[in-house]
């Protein structure tokens, strides 16, 4: 079926990567030694704030960190970024154990696995370590604050209204592809637009017996899981992509079927990753937000709450020009509500 537009829904910075900011820790990666060196953490005497991505090397952190490391310097604490060089929770407990037993001042972490994370976020909280989650959330009862670049369930709705946009249709087989079956953010994601298509679109059917395809946060496995998908099930005519690797890996993969005309791809993605995929039309629609504004927040956020201050939704605190956003509840602050879109230009 004819593909009616190619666009994409990113955000300015960039949502894919994870990369590392020197901590000192012994599990850090020479990304992060590169990091420290260039001056990503402040001089020492300041409020030491620990930034965890999933794991580093990939863009989408990478560019989370440049706007912490940005905030940080004009609000005088340090940000120490630092993660696994792979999706692996257990490194992630290791290293957050490391910097315990240092005496950081506070912890914002985007856990791999939200389970995994229960033990040591508790003892970094009865340790007094202000603790925090980004990205991704945690056990809420551990956390002083969740940091959300979107409403889940907008953003998951969203998505798939763009699907159907661009399939020119609201019948037929579809497909989702994740990152890690254990991400909390993307299994949000998921849930809201299974939840929505069962509502909205009731004949399109997701192939999988409608679980989603984990793709480990790698782009040559998106493209290999996708291959994969179109030998299985022929008649897909759509993919959902839940992982910033999912829209390049995803993309080529389509593209090299020569599936351009027949399906349809709509999936997160790092606006700068995806311009080749997006301009021959193997994406219709890439959806992100600001990844360097998930980092300046999250450090925004870390600071004023240091100051023994509490949030209040509207209001604007230093290293955030934007009123703060607050769920009912007061837990989460939403950087935006369903991610930005962009159209080839």
């Amino acid at each position: 079926m004819k593909k009616k537009v190619i666009s994409a829904l990113l955000v300015g910075s960039m949502a894919l990567s994870l990369m590392a900011c020197g901590g000192g820790n012994k599990a850090t990666t020479t990304e992060s030694s590169k990091a420290a060196a260039a001056g990503d953490t402040a001089s020492s005497g300041e409020k030491n704030v620990v930034f965890m991505p999933k794991l580093v090397g990939i863009p989408y952190f990478t560019t989370c960190n440049e706007g912490a490391q940005e905030a940080a310097k004009e609000l005088g604490i340090t940000c120490t970024y630092n993660g696994p060089t792979t999706a692996d929770a257990a490194q992630q407990v290791t290293m957050l154990e490391d910097y315990i037993a240092q005496g950081v001042d506070a912890i914002a972490v985007a856990p791999n696995d939200p389970a995994a994370m229960t033990s040591v976020l508790k003892k970094a909280k009865d340790a007094g370590i202000l603790v925090m989650d980004w990205d991704t959330q945690a056990d809420p009862s551990l956390t002083k604050v969740s940091v959300c670049q979107v409403n889940d369930q907008k953003f998951g709705e969203h998505m798939v209204d763009k699907l159907i946009e661009y399939m020119g249709t609201d019948s037929g087989q579809i497909a989702l592809v994740t990152g890690g079956l254990s991400a909390a953010n993307l299994n949000a994601w998921i849930k809201a637009s299974k939840d929505y298509l069962a509502k909205k679109y009731p004949n399109i059917e997701i192939v999988n017996n409608g679980d989603p395809y984990p793709t480990d946060e790698k782009q040559d496995v998106a493209y290999s899981t996708t291959k994969d998908i179109m030998k299985a099930y022929p008649n897909v005519i759509g993919i959902l992509g839940y992982s910033t690797p999912s829209a390049p890996g995803c993309g080529e993969a389509i593209r090299d079927l020569g599936l351009q005309d027949k399906v349809t791809l709509v999936a997160n993605g790092v606006e700068a990753d995806i311009q080749d995929v997006l301009s021959d039309g193997s994406l219709d629609c890439g959806n992100l937000w600001n990844t360097q504004d998930l980092g300046r927040i999250t450090m925004a956020v870390a600071s004023y709450l240091l100051q023994g201050n509490e949030l209040k939704n509207g209001e604007k605190i230093p290293g955030w020009d934007q009123p703060i956003i607050l769920s009912e509840d007061g837990h989460n602050v939403y950087m935006t509500e369903s991610g930005t879109d962009y159209e080839k230009k």
